[in-house]
């Protein structure tokens, strides 16, 4: 199902990025998906070999058009579409977030699991 150029908005959706192409679109508008450093619009074509930036706080990712599909696809399909070229030092900012998120516990949701207990004497050596 390739062709010579496809929306971005349709592409991010059928390559899994986002859920829904709504959602895409959206992404679009509010300026969250950049080629080049410029924010571009929904309708916008992408080709083959451009890099495409998708701010989700707090990572910004980057991926690399390989093919492009209006269709969405599988996900062990995806791999053969896009390469998720983001720098490691981003992916080491969500693996920071989600270490640091078990400790910040919000009101209201009650005491630590006894799992969650031993974790947290582990961590501080108690």
């Amino acid at each position: 199902m390739a062709s010579n150029s496809v929306r971005i908005d349709k592409w991010l959706w059928a390559v899994r990025v986002y859920k829904t192409r709504s959602q895409a679109s959206e992404a679009c508008r509010k300026g969250r998906v950049e080629i080049d450093g410029v924010s571009v619009k929904p309708s916008r074509e992408i080709k083959r070999g451009e890099i495409i930036e998708v701010r989700k706080n707090p990572v910004t990712y980057h991926y690399k058009v390989i093919e492009l599909s209006v269709k969405r696809m599988g996900a062990k399909l995806v791999p053969d579409f896009m390469k998720d070229v983001t720098p490691p030092e981003n992916k080491e900012v969500l693996e920071m977030q989600r270490l640091m998120s078990w400790s910040d516990r919000k009101r209201g949701e009650g005491r630590p699991t006894k799992k969650e207990r031993r974790d947290i004497d582990r961590l501080f050596g108690d």
